[in-house]
């Protein structure tokens, strides 16, 4: 019986430990992982495409209470977005959901979301087999990420301070990204590189 219940001990730990590995290899201070995605408008990007230009990467689901509030409740997304472009950062946005999953928005649908919130990321892509959501560690919608011209990952996390859906408390958050992308354009380090991101959970 002993040795029944080692064994399945061992097994369980190594499970434990495949799943953590695959949720856990973007590490702040290190080289960003490098991948592939197809757009919602057909045209493939990689990562590594961007060298040289700062790149944020959002989780995001249309359909989610937390990114509601930062897209339709406020327009707070988009117009980081637009601040961030026009700082000459590339904003990339990322929906992890399985197919079929709330948020799972064909191209589309995608489009007119993004015509009526303003949203405005560089690309927006479909990972319905949650691989590149598993590579970078996403657990929320949003969670963002943020990466040097260098390609080193230097910020991983929420999108604020304050951990909730309503709009009005925007204003009143610290924004992570933002400060983050102050310090990257200023060469200092990323005074927060690390928080905890809140929002739905990634639908894989």
């Amino acid at each position: 019986m002993k040795n029944i219940l080692k064994s399945f001990s061992t097994a369980a730990v190594l499970a434990a430990l495949t799943v953590t590995s695959a949720f856990a290899s973007a590490e702040v201070g290190q080289a960003a992982p490098d991948f592939s995605l197809t757009d919602v408008n057909g045209k493939t990007h990689k990562l590594s495409d961007y060298r040289g230009k700062t790149v944020v990467l959002e989780w995001v689901n249309p359909e989610c209470p937390f990114v509601v509030k930062q897209y339709e409740s406020s327009g707070n997304m988009p117009a980081l977005q637009k601040a961030a472009a026009a700082d000459g950062v590339v904003w990339l946005s990322i929906n992890s959901g399985k197919a079929g999953a709330q948020g799972d928005f064909e191209p589309t649908k995608v489009a007119a979301w993004s015509s009526k919130t303003g949203a405005a990321p560089a690309a927006y892509f479909r990972d319905s087999d949650g691989t590149v959501g598993k590579l970078y560690g996403a657990k929320t919608t949003p969670h963002m990420y943020v990466i040097t011209a260098e390609g080193t990952l230097v910020y991983n996390g929420a999108i604020d301070s304050i951990r909730s859906t309503k709009a009005e408390d925007i204003a009143k958050a610290t924004n992570y990204v933002t400060a983050a992308l102050a310090s990257v354009k200023a060469g200092q380090p990323v005074s927060k590189a690390t928080s905890e991101p809140y929002g739905c959970s990634v639908k894989y």
